[in-house]
């Protein structure tokens, strides 16, 4: 037996426990603990079942993820194999229980079907989540859930990683009962049950494997929808044929089968692209200087200034957290437009079955609409969500200061302003924090954190918890125009209209970025935040730019037409009254005209030119941003994009995938690109230092921990 695996008796019956916290996971030693456990059971006469269940919170939340890097390392210390322990389990003379609460994730189900009878918590959750993390399962997962659960369930399961609640795992096969009251004491009692009754082994039941003719539409109905919602993923793809062999091969080969389908996923680049994403999101949470005792500011009460798109959507986020909130307005009539558009949003929740209609109306009763900042003085923070100026934010902080009482943090969800210049309208910078939501922010899980040159430690550690109880990824960034976010989403979509004004057509450019993965093009984003978005903050900021530097004009001046995208019905595309695009061909013919008027030559532009010149100007700003010190590491930039911007998550984020392509060939095609497009090309240093290193964006957070 190993320390993590224990074995009592209650009589007859043999109590495996695993006790591996936090997940118990299968991580090295317990499956040695388990397989030693059943050796000794099978030698006890006195034995006639076993139950095997989870020490704490939980049976087993599945593999240990750090492992598999191990693994693709070639670091990896052997032991005993999952497959290998779930044979011997299966094979054992005497039925084993698997006594499931909390989760079954992963191998922890892999682990719970190679039991002879499986009884859950009603509370309890099983699933294989593996494929979000570029996976499949490889320890036979593909093969039993569909001899247990029939193959149009073992394929969405396996396909779409999402979890199955217990009563859901009962009715389709996968679970044999719910146990109510205490699970050790239930499952003893179902182990005394069926002491005497066959042990099946889940590998031997074909009864639910349905016949060629049937699953024909299953699997290409599976393998239709993962090319649709998990585009350009291998995964999904690849459980849907492991699940297909397990109704077409004998259990041996469906295993073999597997076995390839889960290596070649495994070394593959979107699975350590989607692994690095997993750990990422846990890493953005630790902040180097912000020690874990650092005290929490309690907010248990909330305010909100301005009810528009954004401030009505962070209401939202706060009361869905149960926090109770008030949301002021100028006057009456925009603040009944805002509670309006509130009431509309949760009644599309409702439609599509996010929410229940009791959830919703306790919602509504925690949103107090005001006129008044009098109101304000109890608010434990107060979240600015007014239009994007800074005169106008100003007033809001200095009437905030006016009315908060001490210590309550005051919040900007600006996206570009300076937070240092916000807070200096207020006695305590301090207690000033940017908290940039992005749109819809009811919806979006990204939250940049904006730090102030003097935010206190007490308010960006009460941010950033704050953050998870709302239900968002908070990134802790630094004070800069745009902070890291919209700092370099302007070169990407300056970069899309240059290629726009220098031939390629706009739907080019759009699909381009699109097959490679991004949520939309660049062009249609701009239709549908509004071009005149981008073309006010352009013109506020114009005086900054170098004399001479190459500006982009095609989306200035469709603005100047009252163009603005999706609103007016005209941008980049024209759009029907559903604002479904069409393409506009007087675009075409405006942007040649404005090209010729400006002289710039037109050319064909090839797609793996749209798509170089758009990351890699993603990769060129963030490689500036990382050595000036407003991105803390190389990961949180990735974080940002991936969930704020639309990112394909299986290429790892923009740093990463010029990680994976490789910091030498990025420097070159950037060194190019100035030598043809001129200074805005110019390559960040610390890119060119590392490509001149042979290192990678990661190495730089290491060298920056080593020198601290």
């Amino acid at each position: 037996m190993s320390d993590l695996v224990q074995l009592t008796k209650d009589n007859d019956i043999a109590i495996i426990t695993i006790n591996n916290p936090p997940v118990n996971a299968v991580s090295p030693g317990v499956p040695e603990g388990i397989a030693a456990a059943i050796e000794q059971i099978a030698k006890d006469d006195s034995v006639k079942a076993a139950v095997l269940i989870g020490g704490g919170k939980t049976f087993v939340a599945g593999a240990d993820i750090k492992e598999f890097g191990k693994i693709t390392s070639g670091k990896s210390g052997g032991g005993l194999e999952l497959p290998s322990l779930l044979l011997k389990i299966e094979d054992s003379r005497k039925p084993i229980v698997m006594a499931i609460h909390g989760t079954a994730f992963g191998g922890g189900l892999e682990l719970a079907m190679s039991g002879h009878y499986r009884v859950a918590a009603p509370s309890a959750q099983v699933g294989q989540p593996e494929v979000k993390l570029g996976l499949i399962p490889g320890a036979a997962g593909t093969q039993r859930l569909p001899r247990l659960a029939g193959a149009a369930k073992g394929v969405e399961m396996c396909a779409e990683g999402n979890p199955v609640k217990a009563a859901d795992a009962l009715k389709f096969g996968i679970v044999d009962r719910l146990v109510d009251g205490d699970l050790l004491a239930g499952s003893v009692s179902f182990a005394r049950e069926i002491a005497k009754a066959p042990a099946h082994k889940t590998r031997e039941r074909t009864d639910k494997l349905g016949t060629a003719e049937q699953n024909l539409p299953v699997f290409t109905t599976a393998r239709e929808n993962a090319r649709k919602k998990q585009r350009g993923m291998m995964a999904p793809l690849a459980a849907i044929d492991a699940v297909e062999a397990a109704t077409r091969l004998p259990f041996d080969e469906g295993c073999k089968l597997e076995r390839k389908l889960f290596t070649d996923c495994l070394f593959s680049d979107q699975s350590k692209a989607l692994i690095h994403v997993f750990f990422g999101e846990r890493e953005v949470a630790k902040i180097p200087d912000i020690p874990k005792e650092t005290p929490i500011i309690p907010v248990n009460t909330a305010a909100v200034v301005g009810a528009g798109t954004m401030g009505g959507g962070i209401a939202m986020v706060l009361a869905n957290a149960g926090i109770p909130v008030l949301l002021k307005e100028a006057d009456q009539a925009a603040l009944d437009r805002g509670l309006a558009n509130i009431h509309k949003n949760y009644a599309t929740s409702v439609k599509r079955g996010r929410f229940t209609q009791q959830f919703v109306d306790e919602r509504l009763k925690l949103i107090q609409p005001t006129l008044s900042y009098e109101a304000f003085a109890n608010a434990d923070l107060v979240i600015e969500a007014v239009f994007e100026g800074m005169t106008l934010k100003r007033e809001v902080f200095a009437e905030l200061d006016r009315v908060c009482k001490s210590g309550a943090i005051l919040a900007s969800n600006t996206s570009t302003l300076n937070i240092d210049e916000i807070a200096a309208s207020t006695a305590r910078p301090q207690s000033v924090i940017g908290t940039h939501f992005f749109s819809p922010a009811n919806v979006m899980r990204l939250l940049e954190i904006v730090r102030g040159k003097v935010t206190s430690k007490e308010v960006i550690a009460t941010a950033m918890q704050l953050s998870k109880k709302i239900g968002k990824i908070g990134v802790l960034v630094g004070n800069c125009r745009g902070f890291v976010g919209n700092r370099m989403f302007h070169p990407y979509v300056r970069e899309s209209v240059f290629l726009v004004e220098e031939g390629a057509s706009v739907e080019a450019v759009d699909s381009a970025l699109y097959d490679f993965g991004m949520a939309m093009g660049p062009l249609a984003v701009g239709d549908l935040a509004g071009l005149d978005v981008g073309w006010r903050i352009r013109k506020e900021y114009r005086h900054l730019e170098k004399p001479g530097i190459r500006q982009a004009f095609a989306g200035d001046n469709l603005c100047e037409m009252g163009r603005y995208g999706q609103k007016t019905g005209a941008g980049w595309y024209k759009y029907d009254e559903s604002r479904r695009a069409i393409s506009d061909p007087e675009v075409a013919n405006l942007v040649r005209k404005w090209s010729a008027e400006a002289g710039v030559p037109q050319r064909q532009v090839s797609p793996e030119e749209i798509v170089d010149r758009c990351v890699y100007a993603l990769v060129n700003e963030g490689a500036r941003i990382l050595e000036e010190g407003f991105a803390l590491r190389a990961v949180d930039i990735d974080i940002i994009y991936l969930n704020g911007y639309g990112f394909p998550a299986h290429r790892g984020g923009p740093m990463w995938y010029a990680d994976t392509v490789g910091l030498k060939k990025v420097y070159d095609r950037i060194e190019e690109f100035h030598q043809a497009h001129g200074e805005l090309w110019e390559p960040a240093p610390l890119l060119k230092r590392l490509a001149a290193e042979g290192k990678k964006f990661a190495d730089f957070n290491k060298e920056q921990t080593a020198a601290a």
